[in-house]
């Protein structure tokens, strides 16, 4: 049996990875190789950026409107948009919009975050 969760259940179980006045990083799951992360970044805010360079990660957006740069190129992202961010490439999330953009991604486990 599949356990369900909604969106309000993921502050629940979640650990806190990051908390700032830009964005509060959760990590919801942990699956033997996989982090399923969820982040609530604030009106008006960006993601510092970052690649990963061991493993492909994807962005599944679940509230709000945003703006999505992967590599030079930028893209607007909202509510139910998939994005798939391959290994290596650099990427980043702006909110411009006056609510919260949450988004969750999946990514293999590295470094800091195994």
């Amino acid at each position: 049996m599949h356990e369900r969760l909604s969106l309000t259940d993921f502050p629940k179980v979640g650990k806190i990875v990051k908390k700032s006045d830009v964005y509060t990083v959760l990590d919801v799951r942990e699956l033997d190789n996989l982090v399923v992360s969820m982040t609530i970044l604030h009106p008006g805010k960006e993601t510092s950026g970052h690649s990963h360079g061991e493993a492909d990660e994807v962005y599944f957006f679940v509230k709000g409107d945003g703006v999505m740069q992967k590599d030079e190129v930028k893209m607007d992202v909202k509510k139910d948009d998939i994005v798939l961010i391959p290994k290596g490439a650099f990427h980043k999330v702006f909110n411009g919009s006056k609510a919260d953009l949450v988004f969750l991604s999946v990514f293999e486990k590295y470094g800091e975050r195994s």
